[in-house]
């Protein structure tokens, strides 16, 4: 039997362990805190800790005391509104913090507990995954697993082959010829005993008394165990395949894309990032922004750049192809993509850009997500989303997001973790 001793340094009038039960107890109400926290952030603070506030009555706990018993009807002076069985309602007292006008009437005060950087994250991203991640080849990630290799003639009492080190004793034996001495000796046995019995003359009793010790010195060099007997179940660290990925981000900057979109664009790419760095160690992240053209560019520039200009989407897409042909194999990469657009594409551009996404992008890609951010309450189809919506495969998906609550829900939707 085995003990765990948690020798985690705590804070100070902190317990890590009661920390942990709480989290675990009250996930969901702390999961639907997060989700309206993120909400309300700037791009800058998405991946901070911070405090989030439960409802008392969402963590109250339930407690046995003992009732009034039997009937009881009380009459109350002065009653005008209400009869029998009304249900009385509770007094409008401010819900929460004390903020704004106080009210009339009791409140109830919400709960604040702080969550860390870590926790944060991780309560963020638990429930979500990269869609048809495969293990392509060995990494270059030293990862290694524990594979068994046979037996070994050493190793320690916990590995020992108790079946192998019993057989191995019996062929030595046998090779030895133990079990014929062994017979010979019962049989040689059973003839001095017989003589006794019978009162053999003392010289025949002398020399079977020779012949059964002559077997059994024969039967003890040849012991039931010995230690070149002893077998011990070998393993041995191979390298492991790893999963190799990579997540281009192409991200629409042209003219037509408001700042109020560019921000919504940039929130769910910055979700995007966060999420892929937290839960995956073998990851590279492509940044592709696109006008008229497209270029390659680093994270910083991806998010603050303020370039404008033209709107050609086929630009961004063979770039993509450009540089999986360059860099990023099919065959030992598994390749994901985000487009972000508001869907204006003017011309046989977002024609070309639908042909040229089914035959080269879609074909190279485990899941290609595309992402469009019209007008606020705009209903109708753009061109690009016209062309994109009749393709059929199932790792293509397409989403709208409008206003910045829809953020989460799109990006769970994206990326929750498949079905077993």
């Amino acid at each position: 039997m085995s003990s765990l001793i948690d020798r985690r340094l705590n804070g100070r009038n902190k317990s890590a362990v009661n920390r942990e039960r709480f989290l675990r107890r009250y996930k969901q109400q702390i999961r639907r805190a997060v989700r309206d926290l993120v909400q309300e952030r700037s791009m800058k603070e998405m991946d901070a800790g911070g405090d989030i506030s439960l409802p008392a009555k969402d963590i109250s706990e339930p407690t046995l005391h003992h009732g009034a018993g039997g009937d009881r009807e009380i009459v109350h002076p002065g009653n005008r509104e209400f009869a029998k069985g009304d249900t009385i309602p509770r007094p409008n007292g401010q819900e929460g913090a004390g903020q704004g006008e106080p009210g009339e009437g009791e409140s109830v005060d919400q709960f604040t507990f702080t969550l860390s950087r870590a926790e944060f994250l991780d309560l963020f991203f638990e429930d979500l995954e990269l869609p048809h991640l495969v293990r392509t080849q060995l990494g270059e990630v030293n990862q290694t697993k524990w594979q068994r290799a046979g037996y070994t003639t050493t190793g320690s009492p916990s590995t020992l082959s108790v079946a192998r080190t019993l057989r191995t004793s019996l062929s030595r034996r046998i090779a030895l010829g133990a079990p014929a001495v062994q017979t010979e000796l019962e049989a040689a046995q059973e003839k001095l005993d017989e003589a006794r019995r019978a009162g053999a003359p003392a010289d025949e009793i002398e020399e079977l008394e020779r012949t059964v010790a002559d077997f059994r010195s024969r039967l003890a060099r040849a012991p039931f165990l010995d230690e070149i007997d002893l077998r011990y179940r070998n393993r041995v660290a191979v390298p492991a395949p790893v999963a190799r990925a990579v997540m281009f981000c192409l991200m629409d900057v042209s003219g037509s894309m408001s700042e109020f979109k560019k921000d919504l664009a940039k929130r769910f790419f910055t979700l995007l990032y966060l999420f892929l760095t937290r839960r995956y160690e073998r990851l590279d992240v492509v940044f592709i922004r696109h006008t008229d053209n497209a270029e390659e560019v680093d994270e910083d520039t991806f998010f603050h750049d303020p370039k404008s200009g033209g709107t050609v989407v086929m630009s961004a897409l063979e770039l993509m192809r450009e540089i999986i042909e360059d860099r990023y194999s099919p065959s030992t990469w598994n390749i994901y993509a985000a487009q972000a657009s508001d869907g204006d594409s003017f011309g046989a551009d977002a024609a070309k850009s639908a042909r040229f996404l089914s035959e080269h992008l879609l074909p190279a890609s485990r899941y290609f997500a595309y992402i469009e951010i019209p007008e606020p309450g705009e209903s109708h189809k753009t061109s690009l989303w016209a062309e994109y919506e009749r393709e059929t495969a199932e790792h293509f998906v397409m989403r709208r997001i409008r206003e910045r609550g829809e953020i989460f829900s799109v990006f769970h939707d994206l990326f929750r973790k498949e079905a077993a």
